[in-house]
C-alpha cells in the first residue's frame, strides 16, 4: 500500500475509500473489463427469460395441440394439464435455486453457472425432441431446474465482482437480459407458428440451445469471484482476480483497500461462525453437513434475520404485485379489455417491450436515485394504474364495443404499469438479496430469496385464471392493494445499499449487536493491516 494513503489502521474502512469511477451508467465505460464480464454473465438472464416466455404462444399453437392433445381447450382436464406444465419449471428452478446456495459455495460461482447451463441444455434437447406429455413435463422441470440455478448465481456472481458505484447497474443488466429474452421468445415463436410442421414449437425451444453453451463454455475465461477465494482463504488469487476486474496494478491503494476489507469481513464471519457452533469444526464429512444446515438456519438468527425478511420479502412483493401473472395471462387480460385474438397477442408483445424500455431506464437510475426510491415511485405508479383499470373494468367491461375510448384508456394504464414496474421493481428485487447477505452466508440467503420467487410465482400463476374468470376487475383490485402493501413494507423495512460496498452492509443493517462483535471487527482488522504491513516490509 503506498506510503503517503490512508491505512485501515487509521480509520474506519468506509471512511477512507475512494471511487474506483463516477455512479452510474457512466462509470461503466470506466469500469470496461468488469461491465463486459457481468454482461456476459447475464446472458444467465437472457435464458431465464426466453425459457419463461417461450410457452405463452406455443400453448395455443394447433400444430403443438396436435402432438399434445390433453392440453387443448375443451379437452376433459386440459385446465390442470396445461397449468402443470406450467407449474413444473416453477418447481424444477425453486429446486435448482435452493441446491445453487451450496454448491456456488462448494465449487465457486462461475463453475456452478457451467452447472447450471449442463441441465439447461439437457432440458432444452428433450423439450426440443418431446414426443409426448410426459417427456415433456419432464424435459420442462429439468429445464426448470437449470433455470433456478442460473437465476440465484448469476446476479451473485455479479454482485460480487463489481465495484459499488455500478453494482446496481451491473445488477440490472440481469433483469434487462431477463426481459429481452421473453420478447425475443414472444416474438420468434410469433413468427413461427406460421410453419406448418412440428417445427413450429420445436424451434424455438431449439434455438435456446445456443447463447446456453455460449454461456456455459465462455464463463470459464471469466475470473473466479475475488469474495468467494477470500472466503476459500485464497487470499493472492483474491487480489489478483481484484486488480484484473478493476483494471488496475494490484499495488493500488484502492484495490488493497477493498482486498482488505473483503479478507476482514471474510473472517470476521468466519470466527462468528465457528463461535456459534463449535462441536462443527473437526472437518469431518459428518461436521460439514451438520455445518452446511446450521449456516441455512443462521439466515434466521440474530445478525442476519433482518436482512433474510428483506430479500424473502422483496422477491415475494415482486410477484404479488401481478407482474408474472400479466405476462402469463395477458391474452386474458386484454380480452377482459375488449381486444380481438390477433390484437391480443400483439399488444402482449408490445407489454413486454414496455418492460423492456423501462429497465433500461433503471440502468442509469439505479446508482444514481438508489433502490428505495425506485421501489417507492414504482409501487406508487403501479397502484394507480390498478386502481384506474379496476374502475373501466368495473364499469364498462359489460360493453366493450360501445366504450372503445375506455377500452384503450385500460390497455394505456397497462403499458404504464409494465414501464413502471420495469423502471423499478424490475431490478431492484434481483439486485438486492446478492447484495445485502455477509460472505459466509451470502450464496444461502441469495438461493432462499430466489427460492421465495418462484413459489410466489407459482402460488400467483395458480391464482390468476380463477380471479380474473371469476371476477373480472376484482383481479386489478387484488394486485392494487398489493402495491400499496408493497409501498407501506418498503417505507418500513428496505434500507439504501446504493454506492455502499458489500462488506458495509453490517452498518447498513446496524447488525452490529454488542460492542463485542464492534471490538472483534477491530482487531481482526488491525491484525490483517499489521500482517499486510510485516509482508510489505519484507
Amino acid at each position: 500500500m503506498h506510503n503517503n494513503q490512508a491505512t485501515p489502521l487509521d480509520h474506519a474502512t468506509w471512511q477512507i475509500r475512494e471511487s474506483y469511477c463516477e455512479p452510474g451508467f457512466r462509470g461503466v465505460f470506466a469500469s470496461r473489463y468488469v461491465a463486459l464480464c457481468a454482461a456476459f454473465s447475464a446472458l444467465g438472464g437472457l435464458l431465464f427469460g426466453y425459457d419463461q416466455g417461450v410457452v405463452s404462444v406455443i400453448l395455443v399453437e394447433p400444430q403443438f395441440l396436435a402432438r399434445f392433445g390433453c392440453v387443448a381447450e375443451g379437452t376433459p382436464g386440459a385446465g390442470f394439464w396445461k397449468g402443470l406444465l406450467t407449474a413444473m419449471i416453477e418447481l424444477g428452478a425453486l429446486l435448482g435455486a435452493l441446491n445453487q446456495g451450496w454448491i456456488a459455495d462448494k465449487i465457486s460461482r462461475k463453475f456452478s453457472i457451467v452447472v447450471a447451463v449442463g441441465i439447461f441444455v439437457i432440458g432444452s434437447v428433450l423439450q426440443t425432441s418431446s414426443v409426448d406429455y410426459g417427456m415433456l413435463v419432464i424435459a420442462r422441470f429439468i429445464g426448470g431446474l437449470g433455470i433456478g440455478m442460473l437465476s440465484m448465481v448469476v446476479p451473485l456472481y455479479i454482485s460480487e465482482i463489481s465495484p459499488p458505484e455500478i453494482r446496481g447497474t451491473l445488477l440490472v443488466l440481469e433483469e434487462f437480459s431477463i426481459v429481452t429474452g421473453i420478447v425475443i421468445a414472444f416474438w420468434i415463436t410469433y413468427g413461427t407458428q406460421y410453419v406448418a410442421s412440428e417445427w413450429a414449437w420445436r424451434l424455438p425451444f431449439l434455438l435456446q440451445i445456443i447463447p446456453g453453451l455460449v454461456l456455459g463454455v465462455g464463463i470459464t475465461f471469466l475470473p473466479f469471484s475475488p469474495r468467494w477465494l477470500a472466503f476459500k482463504g485464497r487470499d493472492q488469487e483474491a487480489l489478483h482476480s481484484l486488480a484484473k476486474l478493476r483494471s488496475l496494478p494490484a499495488t493500488d491503494h484502492r484495490v488493497q483497500l477493498e482486498w482488505f476489507e473483503i479478507r476482514s469481513e471474510a473472517a470476521f464471519h468466519k470466527e462468528i461462525t465457528a463461535e456459534k457452533h463449535p462441536h462443527l469444526q473437526d472437518g469431518t464429512n459428518r461436521s460439514r453437513f451438520k455445518l452446511e444446515l446450521a449456516a441455512w438456519a443462521d439466515l434466521f438468527k440474530n445478525g442476519c434475520w433482518r436482512r433474510t425478511h428483506v430479500g424473502v420479502g422483496i422477491m415475494c412483493w415482486q410477484q404479488f404485485i401481478g407482474i408474472n401473472a400479466l405476462i402469463y395471462y395477458s391474452p386474458t387480460l386484454f380480452q377482459t379489455m375488449g381486444l380481438g385474438h390477433s390484437m391480443q397477442l400483439i399488444m402482449s408483445g408490445v407489454l413486454n417491450i414496455c418492460q423492456l424500455i423501462g429497465v433500461s431506464t433503471s440502468i442509469w437510475s439505479m446508482d444514481v436515485f438508489g433502490r428505495r426510491p425506485l421501489l417507492l415511485f414504482g409501487s406508487t405508479m403501479m397502484f394507480l394504474s390498478h386502481i384506474i383499470i379496476a374502475v373501466l373494468v368495473g364499469k364498462f367491461s359489460y360493453d366493450w364495443p360501445g366504450h372503445r375510448t375506455e377500452g384503450w384508456a385500460s390497455v394505456t394504464m397497462l403499458l404504464v404499469y409494465m414501464i413502471s414496474f420495469g423502471a423499478s421493481w424490475g431490478p431492484v428485487p434481483w439486485a438486492l438479496p446478492s447484495e445485502i447477505f455477509p460472505s459466509s452466508l451470502r450464496a444461502k440467503g441469495v438461493a432462499l430469496s430466489t427460492c421465495a420467487n418462484w413459489f410466489a410465482n407459482f402460488v400467483i400463476g395458480l391464482a390468476t385464471p380463477p380471479l380474473v374468470e371469476s371476477t373480472g376487475y376484482g383481479a386489478y383490485v387484488f394486485f392494487a392493494v398489493s402495491c400499496l402493501l408493497s409501498l407501506l413494507w418498503t417505507w418500513f423495512f428496505v434500507p439504501e445499499t446504493k454506492g455502499r460496498t458489500l462488506e458495509q452492509m453490517d452498518q447498513v443493517f446496524n447488525d452490529m449487536s454488542s460492542e463485542a462483535e464492534e471490538e472483534r471487527r477491530e482487531r481482526i482488522e488491525r491484525d490483517i493491516a499489521i500482517k499486510d504491513q510485516g509482508q510489505a516490509a519484507v
